[in-house]
């Protein structure tokens, strides 16, 4: 079987390994989540809600501790790991502080006499597959939810992410969650898979890549289980017009290279109005190369390795192929180990795979165009549809493109901006669902009619 390893990608040591469960102590696992369930959603929301809370603290205490699990697991930034830990902190904490609001009846105006509300009921186990990318954040926006709802959790996480996944499972049994309410597996995706055909189970969360996405889907369905799905992305960066371009181009730098430039909803593809297009590429190309690349447990480093050797080497042949098929390198391309050197690519057209395709790591394409109408055509032209970005100082230009672009998310004049209180989701290939705000507890709960006669 193998194992779950902490393989730290600024040095490639193994620092440490960690069997897969066999077959029978994941059906135990499965068979105490769903004992737990039958009493977890009998507990008063006021009671679940505090536990949560609970939850959200705990992580606050700990964060340091939190952090450094992190940078060794996936090589993060420690302010970055740091933050990583406060936003998960602050996720779990919306959602008991308003535990209330989302279990509670929503009245119906109905035609006849009596009265009809939606009640809100929990629907048993759920699966979370989640990646390595944000190991805490993604956890908390699945399971403070569904934790308050009323729902039990089984965590897969990523196979590189053993001590954290670990971690919150700790940080759940002592805030004094009920065994079983949330079990983590080291589970292989064959046992992930028996996992989702069980019908003790009732749904599963993937947040990873399309491939991943459709498998599990493709076996949900055959169950005819609940799947929520958040995947890739290759956001579009526009900018038609900035009182000042330095700030725009900071603001598309420190998005871009956000968590090493493996974010799901970071921009990847920068859109440029022709009479900006070549200051934005000159600055944009000298803060890309400016940003210091090393250690990311130094306070100054910038730029960290990607999570593994594997992900550096996908991105540098994704490189080299759209420069040989005739894209232009202005900068970076170089590949030391983990690490990957700032990148910038131009001239790229549709005939070229790069143009397709999602750079998961510090390298974007920047594209030249006459104006509106065609930012808004070449933004949409892709099989992605995560999130967006626009940058005009034109405010009903703003709310056009805003309506026209195919997204799950817009945000204009802003990167970085997303909130516990904020949906987060996709369309087309970028996922099903959304997380975060109130609309992340409508995924996995019965909005139960209940009709009363006058």
């Amino acid at each position: 079987m193998s194992d779950y390893a902490v393989v730290n990608p600024a040095t490639g040591e193994t620092l440490a390994t960690y069997p897969t469960l066999g077959d029978d102590e994941v059906e135990k696992k499965i068979a105490v989540a769903d004992a737990a369930f039958r009493t977890w959603r009998q507990t008063p929301v006021a009671e679940r809600a505090e536990l949560v809370r609970r939850a959200a603290g705990l992580h606050r205490e700990r964060r340091e501790e939190l952090a450094e699990i992190i940078v060794r697991e996936m090589g993060k930034t420690t302010e970055a790991a740091l933050g990583e830990v406060d936003f998960a902190a602050d996720i779990t904490e919306f959602y008991a502080d308003n535990a209330e609001t989302i279990t509670a009846d929503q009245p119906l105006d109905i035609l006849g006499d009596g009265t009809a509300v939606v009640r809100k009921a929990p629907i048993g186990v759920l699966l979370g597959i989640m990646p390595w990318n944000f190991p805490y954040y993604q956890v908390a926006r699945f399971a403070a939810p569904n934790l308050v709802l009323g729902n039990t959790i089984l965590l897969k996480h990523a196979p590189q992410c053993p001590e954290s996944s670990a971690a919150i499972e700790r940080i759940y049994a002592d805030a004094g969650f009920p065994e079983g309410a949330y079990v983590n597996l080291y589970a292989t995706n064959d046992q992930a898979a028996t996992v989702i055909a069980d019908p003790r189970v009732q749904g599963v969360s993937v947040t990873g890549s399309e491939r991943a996405g459709a498998a599990v889907a493709e076996l949900a369905g055959r169950h005819l289980k609940k799947v929520a799905l958040e995947l890739g992305g290759s956001d579009p960066f526009i900018v038609l017009s900035t009182p000042d371009l330095d700030a725009t181009v900071s603001a598309a730098v420190e998005a871009r290279l956000d968590n090493n430039g493996q974010s799901c909803n970071a921009p990847k593809r920068f859109i440029v109005a022709d009479e900006l297009y070549e200051p934005f590429l000159e600055k944009f190309t000298a803060a890309m190369t400016a940003a210091k690349v090393g250690d990311p447990f130094a306070d100054d480093t910038v730029l960290g390795p990607l999570s593994s050797l594997t992900a550096a080497k996908r991105l540098e042949q994704q490189v080299d192929r759209a420069v040989a098929q005739g894209a232009r390198l202005v900068a970076g391309g170089t590949r030391d180990g983990a690490f990957y050197a700032p990148t910038v690519l131009t001239d790229v057209t549709p005939e070229m795979d790069v143009y397709r395709e999602e750079l998961f790591g510090p390298a974007g394409v920047v594209y030249r165009v006459a104006g509106e109408d065609e930012a808004v055509r070449l933004a949409n032209d892709t099989a992605f549809g995560l999130g967006s970005y626009v940058f005009t100082t034109d405010p009903a230009q703003a709310e056009r493109l805003a309506d026209a672009i195919e997204a799950g998310m817009v945000y204009v004049n802003c990167v970085l901006a997303d909130s516990p209180e904020l949906p987060f989701g996709g369309v087309k290939r970028s996922g099903t669902s959304r997380e975060m705000g109130l609309l992340a507890a409508d995924e996995f709960v019965n909005k139960k009619l209940v009709r009363t006669a006058g």
